[in-house]
C-alpha cells in the first residue's frame, strides 16, 4: 500500500522538524517527506490541512490485563483504545496472572498482538520468578522470546543483595532493569500521598521519602555495578531533585512520569473519588508543579499513560479499598497538549517538546526503532487534530476500563488517523 498524507504540520522531533510538508509512504516505511520519490503513485491519499503528523506514539507502561485479567479488559479492546489514542507502540510490564516469567508467556502475547495487526506490543520479563523477589529469572531466554527489560511492575524487592545480583547479571549482558522506586515497608498499604489531606480524611499515607529512600539504595547499586535503569513513574519533587543529580553525576539512569501526575494532585481526590487512586498516590501541588518543569528541562525522558484498566467491581467502592489505576491510552496525546498548551501561556512553543516525550525519547529509552518519520523507518504514524475539543466520556472510551480522574474534563486533541506500518489501523 502506497500511502500519501500531504498538506499536514508534520512535527517530528527526532529529525528536527516542525513545518507543512507532505509524507509519503510505501511498502510500510517512511518512503520520502517533502517530495514524492521517483514514481510513487498514491494508492491513497489523506488530506491533513490543518491536521498534525507526528511519529506513532510509545508509551512506556501500558496494562493489557492479558493473560490472566480478561475481565478487566481484552487484548483487543485495548489495542483498539491504542489506535484511537494514536499510540503506536506499547511496552507492558509483568504483572499479569501468570506473571511473564516465562519465554512460552512472553511468546504468546507477542504472538496474540501480531494477529491483531494493530499496535506494536513489546513485554517487560519479570526481574524475579513470579514477582516474589526471591529467585532471578532467566533473563537470556525470556530476551529471546522477546523482552525488552526486567522489571518488578509494582512489587518492591525486600532483599537488596537479590537486587545487587539482578543488577550485576543485567549489566553482565546489557540488560535494562525497569525499577518503580518504593521502599517495601515505608508507606506500605497506604492508598493516598501523606500530607494534610490525606490526615483529614482518614486515609492511610505513602510519604515522599518511600520514593526518595528507595533511590538512594538504587543508585548506590547502579554505582557499584554500571547496570542500566530506568526508573518508573516518579512522583515527587525531592525525588527528581535526586534523579537529576544522579544524571549529572552521569549514572546511567533514565526515568518516566505518569501523564496523570502531570496534572493533578491529592486534593483531586476530593471527596474520596476513587477514580483519582492510582498508584504512586497523587502528591501535592509542590511535587505537581516540579514534575512539569522536569518534563521541561529534560530530567524526566518521557511521559507514559500509565494505563491501568479496572472494573466497576473493584473501582465503585470506599477509596481505601478500590482498586488502583486509570485507563490513560486515549487520553495520552490530549494530556500532552494540555501540557504544551498550559507552557505555551508560559512563553515556551512545546507542541516539538511534549511530542518528544512520548516518541522519539520513550523510544530510546526503551531501545526501540520507533517514535520518529526518518526515511526507511517503519511507518508508525499519528494525523490528529490539536484544535478540536471532546469531553472525556466512559462512553468515549474504547478501553474496557472507563475510570479516570478525568471524566467530564474537556480536552483539545482528537486522533483522524493511526498507520501501524504503512496501514490505516483507526480512521476517525
Amino acid at each position: 500500500m502506497k500511502l500519501h498524507i500531504k498538506n499536514g504540520r508534520l512535527v517530528d522531533p527526532a529529525n528536527n522538524i516542525d513545518k507543512v510538508t507532505d509524507l509519503f509512504i510505501a511498502d510500510g516505511k517512511v518512503a520520502a517527506v517533502g517530495s514524492a520519490p521517483a514514481g510513487f503513485a498514491a494508492d491513497s491519499t489523506i488530506d491533513a490541512t490543518g491536521l498534525v503528523v507526528a511519529p506513532g506514539l510509545v508509551d512506556l507502561s501500558a496494562r493489557l490485563r492479558e493473560p490472566g485479567y480478561e475481565y478487566k479488559a481484552t487484548l483487543e479492546s485495548e489495542m483498539q483504545a491504542a489506535m484511537q489514542g494514536g499510540v503506536t507502540t506499547l511496552v507492558c510490564p509483568p504483572d499479569t496472572d501468570p506473571v511473564l516469567d516465562e519465554p512460552g508467556l512472553v511468546e504468546m502475547l507477542k504472538h496474540r498482538a501480531r494477529n491483531l495487526n494493530q499496535a506494536h506490543v513489546h513485554p517487560l520479563g519479570a526481574l524475579t520468578v513470579g514477582l516474589k523477589g526471591l529467585a532471578l529469572t532467566e533473563m537470556a531466554e525470556l530476551t529471546e522470546a522477546g523482552c525488552i527489560g526486567f522489571s518488578q511492575a509494582e512489587v518492591p524487592v525486600q532483599d537488596t543483595t537479590v537486587l545487587l545480583r539482578a543488577l550485576q547479571y543485567a549489566k553482565t549482558f546489557g540488560y535494562t532493569v525497569w525499577l518503580r522506586p518504593q521502599d517495601a515497608h515505608i508507606g506500605r498499604g497506604g492508598v493516598a500521598h501523606s500530607g494534610p489531606l490525606a490526615s483529614r480524611l482518614g486515609l492511610s499515607g505513602v510519604p515522599v521519602m518511600a520514593e526518595t529512600i528507595a533511590l538512594h539504595t538504587i543508585f548506590e547499586l547502579v554505582r557499584a555495578t554500571g547496570a542500566r535503569v530506568h526508573l518508573c513513574r516518579l512522583s515527587s519533587a525531592a525525588g527528581l531533585e535526586l534523579v537529576r543529580a544522579a544524571k549529572k553525576e552521569g549514572l546511567p539512569v533514565t526515568c518516566d512520569v505518569g501523564v496523570h501526575h502531570l496534572h493533578m494532585t491529592d486534593a483531586d481526590i476530593g471527596f474520596f473519588d476513587s477514580n483519582a487512586r492510582i498508584d504512586p498516590p497523587l502528591r501535592s501541588q509542590r511535587d505537581r508543579d516540579a514534575i512539569r518543569a522536569a518534563v521541561l528541562d529534560g530530567t524526566v525522558d518521557a511521559v507514559c499513560s500509565d494505563h491501568t484498566p479496572v472494573d466497576d467491581d473493584e473501582k465503585l467502592l470506599p477509596f481505601g479499598e478500590a482498586s488502583p489505576g486509570a485507563t490513560g491510552l486515549e487520553l495520552l496525546l490530549s494530556l500532552m497538549l494540555k501540557w504544551a498548551e498550559d507552557e505555551r501561556g508560559a512563553g515556551k512553543d512545546s507542541l516539538s517538546r511534549a511530542i518528544a516525550r512520548v516518541t522519539s525519547q520513550a523510544a530510546r529509552v526503551a531501545g526501540l526503532q520507533a517514535g520518529n518519520l526518518s526515511v526507511g523507518s517503519s511507518a508508525d504514524v499519528v494525523v490528529f487534530d490539536p484544535e478540536a475539543r471532546w469531553t472525556v466520556k466512559a462512553s468515549a472510551l474504547a478501553s474496557q476500563g472507563k475510570h479516570t480522574p478525568f471524566l467530564g474534563y474537556e480536552l483539545s486533541g482528537q486522533v483522524k488517523a493511526t498507520i501501524v506500518a504503512g496501514q490505516v489501523a483507526y480512521q476517525r
